[in-house]
Formats: structure tokens, C-alpha cells, sequence
């Protein structure tokens, strides 16, 4: 569990939308929820409730879990992960753990290592490394200093560098929204 974790709460400060959708709502969580999974995620029954903000989202959140993104699953999975557990957003943490995780080859260590600052990254490859430093860094100064730029800068190209700032700035957002409305886990995910 990170140390840096918000109290656990009871009751969501905005319940998610809960089904039978109006038609023009159904047909934004169908195009939000990942194809092939029957259960829309509760997140996007929150954002759904304010449609027009949850329409603009869908680009951006399908570029950087896309095919077509800069970044591939693993360093994608690492950035997002860590910067969840940094701002203790347990429900996009877990979310994104049991989602993604296998598929990007975490290892129990990797998952502990990267859920909790109180862990010993050394325990991590040198490229997760870089990616944990990165993001936590990002949480804690909104910079990267020298050093670590130039190493990232020795694996990533500028594009690739780009997404991967705005990658964790966009998790910092979902995981305020996660928290602050609190909105429930999802059954089937990790948990810290």
C-alpha cells in the first residue's frame, strides 16, 4: 500500500450513473468502456455525468492506451501505475494492475515496488527505474532535474518524452477525480 494513500471512504461523493442510460449517455459509456467488457467501469459512469467534459476525454485517454502511442505497454504501465499509487488513487491503480499488468510483465516486486515510495526501487530494472524517478519526481517538484533528464533522455526520444510527462499529468487528473469524488473499486481489481 503507498504511504502516501488517501483515507479510506465509505460512500462516493458522486455515485456513478447507473443503468438504463438515456440513449446519447449509453452511447458515450459504450464508446468509453474498453470493447469486450460488459460491466462499464464506474469511472466512466462518473465522468459520464458531466457529457460533454467525458466526450473530450475519449481521445486523448484511446491515444495513450493506443496502438499508436510513442510509448509501449510496459513504460506506459510503469508511468501510470506509479503515478496513481504516488497521488494513492487505489481504484486506478488496481484498475490499471489487473487490466494490464501481466500483459506488461510486472512481477509481483515490480507491482510492490511501484504501488508504494516506501519500497526500494533499486529492486526494479534500470529502465522501470528511470520511469519510477521520473514520475516521482514529476510529484514532487512538477520538474526533472538534470541528471535524470539526461538519462531519460538516453532511452526516450523528445516525442516520446512529451507523452510520457503528459502520461503521468493525466493519471495526476484521473486519480484526483478517483479520489475526490470517490468512486468505488471495481470488484475484479487489485487492491493494494
Amino acid at each position: 500500500m503507498p504511504n502516501l494513500a488517501a483515507p479510506t471512504a465509505s460512500a462516493p461523493r458522486i455515485p456513478p450513473l447507473e443503468a438504463p442510460f438515456p440513449d446519447p449517455i449509453a452511447d458515450l459509456l459504450n464508446r468509453m468502456n474498453p470493447p469486450g467488457r460488459a460491466d462499464i467501469l464506474a469511472l466512466f459512469r462518473v465522468l459520464a455525468i458531466n457529457p460533454e467534459l467525458a466526450e473530450r476525454t475519449l481521445g486523448l485517454g484511446r491515444y495513450l492506451l493506443g496502438r499508436k502511442a510513442a510509448i509501449g505497454l510496459r513504460d506506459r504501465e510503469v508511468v501510470i501505475t506509479r503515478a496513481c499509487a504516488r497521488c494513492g488513487a487505489e481504484y486506478e491503480w488496481g484498475v490499471h494492475v489487473a487490466a494490464f499488468g501481466d500483459a506488461a510483465g510486472f512481477s509481483a516486486t515490480d507491482r510492490r515496488v511501484m504501488a508504494s515510495s516506501a519500497e526500494d526501487v533499486a529492486l526494479l530494472a534500470p529502465r522501470d527505474r528511470l520511469l519510477v524517478s521520473m514520475v516521482d519526481q514529476l510529484h514532487d517538484t512538477s520538474h526533472i532535474d538534470d541528471a535524470l533528464w539526461e538519462a531519460l533522455g538516453a532511452h526516450w526520444s523528445p516525442p516520446q518524452l512529451i507523452e510520457l510527462m503528459m502520461l503521468a499529468g493525466w493519471y495526476h487528473a484521473v486519480s484526483y477525480v478517483c479520489n475526490a469524488a470517490r468512486v468505488p473499486l471495481e470488484e475484479w481489481a487489485a487492491r493494494w
